[in-house]
């Protein structure tokens, strides 16, 4: 029995050591591991409520300057014609060029749309317009109202011939107006 109790004496230190080291190596250890990762979670979490923060906190600067973009679109649309269709566009172009030639004293003799072009986006519209002025300061007029005109209007060429050579009054004035549309 004494062998035997030899054997326990030796036996339970080694088995409380090997059961400490089991106990440290699967209790402590992964306890201090899952401690580590849910502080790691902690802080990302921390560091994504700051950035929500900071957003949050940029909110009024942000709608400011979406307003200010707003406006500044509203603006830059006012320079272009807008219509549903480029046919209603050319129509509006059209009743513009009438409209100044006609503010000056002048008569229309014929009006045609062309063939709309192109350009990214937007449409390019022109109209052709052959008309009667009575003098040049009504067609320095026209050309400037067409010119300053919001909508932006281009005049792509200008022909103006005397109507009668001995009694030069009337003036026949072609004109090729075009202008930026925005629609389908």
């Amino acid at each position: 029995m004494k062998g035997r109790s030899k054997l326990v004496s030796v036996a339970v230190p080694v088995i409380v050591v090997l059961a400490g080291l089991v106990a440290y190596q699967y209790g402590y250890l992964a306890v201090k591991a899952e401690r580590a990762s849910l502080r790691e979670r902690q802080a990302a979490r921390w560091a994504t409520l700051e950035r929500y923060v900071n957003l949050i906190a940029e909110r009024p600067l942000l709608e400011k300057k979406l307003e200010s973009l707003k406006e500044r679109r509203n603006a830059e649309t006012a320079k272009v014609i807008s219509a549903e269709t480029l046919s209603i566009a050319a129509a509006t172009l059209q009743n513009i060029v009438k409209g100044s030639v006609t503010g000056r004293g002048g008569s229309i003799a014929s009006e045609r749309v062309e063939r709309p072009e192109d350009l990214g986006k937007f449409k390019v519209v022109s109209v052709s317009v052959d008309a009667v002025l009575p003098d040049t300061r009504a067609l320095g007029d026209v050309l400037y109202t067409l010119e300053t005109n919001v909508p932006y209007l281009v005049i792509k060429e200008v022909d103006t011939r005397v109507r009668n050579f001995r009694d030069p009054r009337d003036l026949m004035v072609k004109l090729r107006v075009s202008a930026l549309a925005s629609g389908k």
